[in-house]
């Protein structure tokens, strides 16, 4: 622990890929409602346009990277003759195999992507997804090509080992792509805090002790901030003020260590800055909904909420 979105990525615990070849031709638009899973594209020759609900239509191009951590609404069509969008439903059944091609069938294709989603394993998903943009989109980092490529091919494998390879590519797929994003143009969230050289000083203090009594003032300290300046730009910056990160942080990193079952409450408490299991059994239950033993025994019903301290 410690790189605070590397633990999360860690935490988020991405698994069960599907991708999928997929060329257009011609005039061709299709609409896909809304989601909510992770996906990514990767365009891999030609050209098209992408228009994801809420943000404005980007032109994408070979070399290109898009994830949707949620995965809105979006329409993908033709960049030279869009046409009216075909709905598509993004549930539904999808056979293996082949390529899937919108327009013209016959002749080369005018564009060919890697198109692929995967799901959060973390009952706090939504928490964390919350904190990053709802679109990333990466021009020509090589390396992300070259882990798409590994990810396509194997999730088309049936080789041993294949969901243990499948869910380390995509963490690393993840982390490429959100670094490669620049912070300062992204919405408040984990990455622009991480963007910012003192307040990413003050959330690697989180993430290295989260054990330690932290006081604001203490982690504005960190920042070479006042408190009141590291308040209101923490808080305008990441979108939580910053007990609440810290108090969501270690909530996660506690039901993370219960579900592993090789520790008691009383030491969970201890790794999560706790003096004792009956304050941290509190805490826990006013912000998951249910005492820690019951969650260790997988009881637990996934909690997102956040709550301040």
């Amino acid at each position: 622990m410690g790189e605070p979105l590397s633990d999360i990525i860690a935490l988020l615990r991405p698994r069960t890929v599907f991708s999928k070849g997929i060329s257009g031709a011609g005039r061709w638009g299709v609409r896909y409602s809304e989601f909510g899973e992770p996906s990514f594209c990767a365009v891999l020759e030609g050209a098209c346009r992408l228009a994801v609900d809420g943000a404005p239509a980007i032109a994408l191009e070979a070399g290109d990277f898009v994830l949707l951590p949620a995965t809105p609404g979006f329409t993908m069509s033709s960049e030279i003759a869009p046409a009216a969008p075909t709905r598509l439903d993004p549930r539904a059944p999808v056979a293996t195999g082949g390529e899937l091609r919108h327009g013209r069938p016959d002749g080369p294709p005018d564009v060919r992507l890697l198109g692929g989603y995967f799901v959060f394993d973390s009952p706090d998903a939504a928490l964390w997804v919350s904190l990053l943009p709802a679109l990333v989109h990466v021009r020509g980092v090589a390396r992300l090509a070259t882990l798409v490529r590994l990810v396509g091919e194997e999730s088309l494998a049936e080789r041993p080992g294949r969901e243990l390879v499948l869910g380390r590519l995509v963490e690393v797929m993840l982390i490429e792509a959100l670094r490669s994003t620049t912070a300062a143009d992204t919405p408040p969230g984990l990455l622009r805090g991480l963007g910012d050289p003192q307040l990413g000083a003050a959330l690697r203090r989180m993430h290295d002790a989260p054990e330690r009594a932290w006081t604001v003032v203490e982690l504005a300290r960190a920042a070479g901030l006042s408190r009141s300046v590291f308040f209101e730009r923490f808080s305008r910056t990441v979108g939580l003020a910053p007990m609440a990160y810290l108090l969501s942080w270690r909530m996660a990193l506690a039901k993370a260590l219960l579900r592993r079952r090789e520790l008691d409450v009383a030491e969970v408490a201890e790794r999560v800055g706790y003096g004792s299991a009956s304050t941290f059994s509190t805490a826990f239950r006013r912000h998951v909904g249910e005492p820690p033993s019951r969650y260790a025994r997988g009881d637990a019903r996934p909690s997102s909420g956040l709550t301040a301290a």
